[in-house]
C-alpha cells in the first residue's frame, strides 16, 4: 500500500504524505512516514478535547458547566492580549455569542463539529495548556505537541506552534474508539462529538456512502489533515490519521485526502472492485 499512497501523493504534488491506521478487526498497525512532524491546524483539536474531558473527570467543571463568551487572550511568547478574527474563523455562531453564556459542552461542539477556533481558545483558557498537556502524557500519547490557542501570531512568530504526528493523532483516536481516553463515559461523549462533524470532503469521500465516520479535519495555507475512525457495515472499525503538505494554493487537497482514504479502505477490506 505505501508505494500506492506515495504515488497519489506525488502525482497531486504534495510536498509531503503521512499516514497511520489502526484496524479494530485484525488488531493491525500500518503508517507510511508516521513519526514525521507537521504543522497540526485544526487537528489539535482533539488533543483540547481530550484536555477538556480530562479536566471534567477530575471535577473542576462540567459539561453543562456555563462559559462567558469573550474575544481576548494573553500571548504565550509575549504575554500580550490577542483576539480571534472573526472573518478567520470557521463558525460565526460562537462569535454572535460574545457578552452571552455557553456550556462546556455547547463550546466543545463548536470546537470540533464546525472548527470554531474561538470556542477552542476559551476551552483552554478554561482548562489550562499545562493541564491539558499533563492530560496527554497520562494517556502516554507521544506525536502531539500543544503549546498555545490558535490565532496567536506572536507565539507562531517566536517558534511555538501546535505539532502533530500520524502516530500521535492515530494513537489518540485509538484509545477514544477503545473508551480508554479518560473513561469509558468520557470516550463515548468524545466519541459522539467527533461523528457530528460536518467537514466531510476528506477521509468521508473516500468511502462508501454507508460509512460513518468520527473524525476531525484541519487545513492552513501549507497543510490538509483529516483524522477518523471509520465504521463499517459488518466488521469492526478502522481508525486512520492523513496529513499532507503542500506549497501555497496548492489545489486538489481534499480530493488527495479521498483518494488516499478509498486506498487504505481497499486495502482493510481487501476489496479490489
Amino acid at each position: 500500500m505505501g508505494d500506492t499512497l506515495v504515488g497519489i501523493g506525488e502525482h497531486a504534488g504534495a510536498s509531503a504524505i503521512a499516514v497511520a491506521t489502526y484496524d479494530f478487526a485484525s488488531h493491525a498497525a500500518w503508517s507510511l512516514d508516521a513519526e514525521r512532524w507537521f504543522h497540526a491546524a485544526s487537528t489539535i483539536k482533539v488533543p483540547v478535547l481530550l484536555g477538556v474531558y480530562e479536566a471534567i473527570g477530575q471535577g473542576r467543571f462540567a459539561g453543562h458547566s456555563r462559559v462567558h463568551v469573550r474575544n481576548r487572550f494573553t500571548g504565550m511568547a509575549d504575554g500580550k492580549p490577542f483576539r480571534v478574527g472573526e472573518d478567520r474563523d470557521a463558525n460565526p455562531e460562537v462569535h454572535a455569542a460574545l457578552g452571552r453564556m455557553l456550556t462546556v459542552h455547547q463550546l466543545a461542539e463548536h470546537m470540533i463539529v464546525t472548527s470554531s477556533n474561538l470556542a477552542t481558545n476559551l476551552l483552554l483558557d478554561l482548562v489550562g495548556v499545562d493541564a491539558a498537556r499533563a492530560a496527554l502524557q497520562q494517556l502516554h500519547l507521544e506525536g502531539i505537541d500543544l503549546q498555545r490557542g490558535v490565532e496567536d501570531e506572536a507565539a507562531w512568530e517566536a517558534g511555538l506552534n501546535n505539532r502533530v504526528t500520524a502516530a500521535g493523532l492515530c494513537d489518540a483516536l485509538r484509545l477514544i474508539e477503545a473508551g480508554k481516553a479518560i473513561s469509558p463515559q468520557a470516550s463515548e461523549a468524545m466519541l459522539d462529538i467527533l461523528h457530528k462533524q460536518r467537514f466531510r470532503s476528506g477521509i468521508p469521500a473516500g468511502l462508501p456512502p454507508e460509512a460513518r465516520v468520527a473524525h476531525k479535519t484541519g487545513e492552513i495555507s501549507t497543510i490538509a489533515h483529516d483524522a477518523g475512525i471509520v465504521y463499517l457495515e459488518g466488521r469492526a472499525p478502522y481508525v486512520v490519521a492523513i496529513l499532507t503538505e503542500w506549497a501555497p494554493e496548492t489545489g486538489g487537497r481534499q480530493e488527495t485526502i479521498a483518494k488516499i482514504s478509498r486506498a487504505v479502505y481497499r486495502h482493510m477490506t481487501a476489496d479490489v472492485s
